[in-house]
C-alpha cells in the first residue's frame, strides 16, 4: 500500500481498502485490537478516534505508519482531488 495521506478520510480509505484486499472482517479486528467495531467503521469514514485506537486496529490488521515529507500534490493527486468537483462557473 503507497497511498499518499494528507486527510483523515484518505486514512479511513486506505484502511477500508487494506481490510478488504485481506479480507478482513471488522468483527475479527476488534476482537484481535480490543475496539469496538464502531471505532474501526468510524476510522473507515474518517471520523475522529483516538490515537490509542489507531494504533491497536493497525496493530491488528498487521499495518504501520511511515512519516515522510508532504511535499507539492502531483498533477495527478490534485486531479484526483478536486477533477470531480462540479465547475459552478460553467453554467
Amino acid at each position: 500500500m503507497k497511498d499518499k495521506i494528507r486527510l483523515p478520510i484518505e486514512l479511513g480509505q486506505a484502511i477500508h481498502r487494506a481490510r478488504k484486499e485481506g479480507r478482513l472482517k471488522a468483527t475479527d479486528i476488534a476482537s484481535r485490537s480490543g475496539r469496538a467495531r464502531n471505532v474501526i467503521y468510524r476510522l473507515e469514514r474518517g471520523e475522529d478516534i483516538t490515537l490509542a485506537s489507531l494504533f491497536d486496529i493497525l496493530r491488528a490488521m498487521d499495518l504501520t505508519i511511515r512519516l515522510e515529507r508532504l511535499g507539492m500534490p502531483t498533477l495527478e493527486e490534485v486531479t484526483e482531488r478536486f477533477g470531480h468537483e462540479d465547475d459552478d462557473d460553467a453554467s
